[in-house]
């Protein structure tokens, strides 16, 4: 799979270096796009031109997302199939943007792009005008591409959060074998403790990844985070996963719940959670955006976990969230398997997006 991060090195005393960022370039063209190296040791993603640099486990992700993003690039690109830019043309596309669930506020952005462009560079052909499209959207999408980085902290504390259908035990199980695959030791928190199934799924995650997993059928899901982030410190673990019970925005009850794991998190380990992520289903589009909205204001996220994006008619809706919150996408999902994660980078999806 892509390594997203590789492990920290070790500590030189007394060395300035340390205080900044260490740019290796070697190890992030190996890597490709959307890599980064654990603790101080961030490196940004490189947009690798040459498609013989890519890996081939990339190029098969590519070929996988293209794939998944087919009806939403369909609708999109048969805009571009006439012989001229006119106003027809740009009606059709703002229709086609707005199906995709890319949002108001995003294609109105888009288009003003588009125009600005078009009329800057004379361009007069819609092939031309879906390559500037192309550029226009990986520019909208970059902030949204950021690296998720492990070993600042031990453990790196990092609560789940979901609706329920979402996938976001599934995630779980898939971003454990993805730490797991690359050094990384995990410990899981099973704090789904309203679902009566909820421990047992996450059990049989980590016995396939083979980690292990604190939890307590129907006990209190901040007394249960609250044991594992104390056993994940205690046992010099490398990562804690919360996984916290999915909820609908509008529960309030629930909501405040998830606020309390938050502040109990806070007292097992001061500097913790250091991440809070939200699984969204891709395919439900601008709802994935009201709760990323909902999420966003309760917990205060820094991460997203976009899954069933394979086959989805409304892939736009990560332009909506990058015009509207634009919270981090660490990674997205394409389908069931462990293998089925990877990391988000901007100019990748835009261009299966349109192709």
């Amino acid at each position: 799979m892509f390594s997203f991060f590789k492990k920290k090195p070790p500590a030189v005393p007394d060395s300035p270096a340390l205080a900044d960022p260490i740019i290796d370039q070697t190890a992030t063209l190996s890597a490709g796009p959307g890599a980064s190296l654990i603790g101080r040791a961030l490196v940004a993603p490189i947009d690798v031109v040459l498609p013989s640099a890519v890996p081939p486990e990339r190029l098969k992700w590519l070929d996988k997302l293209k794939a998944g993003l087919g009806k939403t690039a369909s609708s999109i690109s048969r805009v571009f199939a006439g012989a001229k830019i006119d106003e027809a043309l740009y009606e059709d596309l703002e229709s086609a943007l707005l199906m995709s669930d890319a949002g108001v506020a995003a294609t109105e952005y888009l288009l003003l792009e588009l125009r600005r462009k078009v009329k800057e560079s004379g361009v007069t052909h819609p092939v031309a005008l879906k390559n500037i499209l192309v550029a226009s959207l990986t520019d909208l999408l970059q902030p949204l591409e950021r690296p998720l980085v492990i070993g600042q902290h031990k453990p790196t504390v990092i609560m789940v959060a979901g609706v329920n259908g979402a996938g976001k035990t599934t995630s779980i199980g898939k971003l454990t074998k993805h730490l797991s695959n690359h050094g990384a030791s995990v410990l899981l928190a099973a704090a789904d403790t309203f679902r009566a199934a909820a421990r047992e799924q996450l059990s049989v995650w980590a016995e396939r990844t083979t980690v292990e997993i604190i939890g307590q059928q129907g006990g209190d899901p901040a007394a249960v985070t609250f044991d594992a982030v104390s056993a994940g410190k205690a046992r010099g673990k490398d990562v804690v996963l919360v996984d916290t019970a999915g909820r609908l925005p509008t529960q309030i009850h629930l909501m405040d719940e998830l606020k309390k794991i938050k502040r109990v998190v806070q007292k097992a380990d001061a500097t913790a959670p250091h991440e809070i992520l939200l699984v969204i289903d891709g395919n439900t589009g601008q709802n994935a955006l009201t709760q990323v909205k909902a999420f966003d204001d309760a917990l205060q996220l820094t991460g997203l976990i976009v899954t069933k994006l394979d086959g989805t008619a409304k892939g736009g809706v990560l332009a909506a969230i990058a015009r509207e919150r634009p919270v981090p996408v660490y990674f997205i999902g394409m389908g069931e398997k462990l293998e089925d994660l990877e990391t988000f980078n901007a100019r990748e999806f835009a261009q299966a997006l349109l192709s």
